[in-house]
């Protein structure tokens, strides 16, 4: 994965916290059967997997700016899934599966803070 030069001094690897998030995310979809969307599934959409996405996470996979821009957008979008549905057990909740699967809150906190940080070297380069 090439990574434009202006952005060398950010590190795009994720923390074990959102490590953590999406193995959880990974055992509840396995466990409840859902949950998040298939390579396949995503592809048909034209949209990023979720399970293809924890992986990655869960590996501690170095993500791309483009990916980065995905988490932030997944997380906008999903906001209303960050908790378990009332009477669900979390496995149960898809939706709250999914967010999980994208690195949880971590996840968030740090695609959010990489955003910022491609954000302030882009004006940069901008600018020289």
């Amino acid at each position: 994965m090439a990574v434009p030069e202006r952005y060398a001094e950010i590190d795009f690897k994720p923390t074990q916290a959102m490590a953590d998030a999406a193995a959880r995310g990974l055992e509840y979809r396995r466990r409840g059967g859902g949950g998040g969307l298939t390579s396949r599934e995503a592809g048909e959409l034209g949209i990023g997997s979720g399970v293809q996405r924890a992986v990655s996470i869960k590996m501690r996979s170095r993500l791309s700016p483009t990916v980065v821009k995905q988490m932030v957008a997944f997380f906008s979008r999903h906001a209303r899934n960050r908790d378990i549905s009332p009477g669900k057990q979390p496995w149960e909740d898809r939706g709250y599966v999914a967010w999980l699967l994208w690195g949880g809150d971590p996840g968030r906190a740090w695609a959010n803070a990489r955003a910022r940080e491609m954000a302030r070297a882009d004006e940069q380069a901008a600018e020289d």
